[in-house]
Formats: structure tokens, C-alpha cells, sequence
């Protein structure tokens, strides 16, 4: 019996990337993985191990972080695949690919509170930055984010919201597949979702 992802290649799927981005602590470590259990695998180099602000790991790519000083070489190896990309980075994605990036927004309170924990659990300072300025920065960056994710023409967005996916997960899960071709292992990724990893609720 064929693979999901061999079914997938089969089909053409795999000419396209996926892109799973959003602000740090936004959830889409957590989309990753809900994607990799429905059969898409991920671009990672399990470099990063989870801890306790991620007990179900990080799925990231390193080389990612070093695309804004041209490493994209790599980028061709992630066609029907998953990869993370923080959404500073996404401009600078080959323009040449095709991608289909789902972009999980969150309430920006709920991620500075995480943040904040987060620094606190690597014994570094959480007053560094003034919540009320950081909110504002944040905000903004998402409408450009979202600005320029429009006007891309090699680009499809699927727009999720974390609280909607861990109050009611069927119908984001849906929504996801259908965005990603329909065929993907629904039952195993709603399975994914950890309501108990809803720590900082705005």
C-alpha cells in the first residue's frame, strides 16, 4: 500500500511547499506537527529538543534562520514537504517556488505572556522589553506580513487562529486539509491537538 506522501508526489502535490509561520510562541510548532501526523513530512533538523515552554518539540530548520543572508539553496528540498518560517523571514523566500503558507495568528497578550514565561525558564530577564511597545511592533509587523502575503502571486495563505484550533479543532482541521489538496489524515492529526498546552490565555 502507497504512502500518503507517495499518493501526494503521485498526484503533483509535491511541486508546491508548505510554509507553517505566525509570531514566535503563536502555535506553529504545534501545526507542524498536527501537519507531519496527517502525512506530510517536515523539513527539520531536530537540531532544537524539546523542553518545557515546547514539550512537543520545535520542528524547526535551522538553516531558515540564515536565509535573510542568502542561504536558500535548500529551500528547492522542502517541495512537498513542511517547513517553519518565522514570519520575519517569509520575504525572503525564493520567489521562484510555488507555496501554500498557513499562518497561525494568535492574541499578541497570549504570546507576550509566553515569551515571557519562556525567558524566565532560561533564567534571562522578562522586563527587557516593555510589553505595551512590543504589542504595538507586533501588530504592526503582522499587517505587513499580511500586506505582503497578498500580493504575492506564487503565494496561497491559509489564515488559522490558535484559540479557534484548540476550542474547536474539527473545523480548522477541515480547513487545513482542504487547503493542503484533501488528503491528509484528518482523524490522526485532530489526535495532535493538547488542549492542555493552552497555558496563557489572554
Amino acid at each position: 500500500m502507497k504512502s500518503l506522501f507517495q499518493k501526494l508526489t503521485r498526484s503533483g502535490d509535491d511541486q508546491f511547499i508548505t510554509i507553517v509561520s505566525g509570531l514566535p510562541r503563536s502555535g506553529t510548532s504545534m501545526m507542524m506537527k498536527m501537519i507531519d501526523a496527517g502525512g506530510i513530512p517536515p523539513l527539520t533538523d531536530e537540531l532544537r529538543a524539546a523542553d518545557e515552554d515546547n514539550p512537543k518539540g520545535y520542528y524547526e530548520f535551522e538553516r531558515v534562520k540564515q536565509m535573510d543572508k542568502g542561504d536558500v539553496a535548500w529551500v528547492a528540498e522542502a517541495r512537498g514537504k513542511a517547513v517553519k518560517v518565522i514570519s520575519a523571514l517569509l520575504k525572503h523566500l525564493p520567489a521562484d517556488e510555488q507555496y501554500r503558507v498557513i499562518f497561525i495568528r494568535r492574541n499578541i497578550d497570549e504570546i507576550l505572556a509566553s515569551q515571557r514565561k519562556m525567558l524566565i525558564h532560561r533564567g534571562e530577564d522578562p522586563d527587557k522589553q516593555d510589553d505595551a511597545t512590543m504589542k504595538v511592533l507586533f501588530e504592526k509587523h503582522v499587517r505587513g506580513v499580511e500586506e505582503w502575503l497578498a500580493g504575492r502571486r506564487n503565494v496561497r495563505t491559509l489564515y488559522v487562529h490558535y484559540s479557534d484550533m484548540l476550542g474547536d479543532p474539527r473545523p480548522q482541521i477541515e480547513r487545513v486539509n482542504a487547503f493542503l489538496g484533501g488528503k491528509l489524515d484528518t482523524q490522526r492529526m485532530g489526535e495532535v491537538v493538547d488542549p492542555q498546552l493552552y497555558r496563557n490565555r489572554a
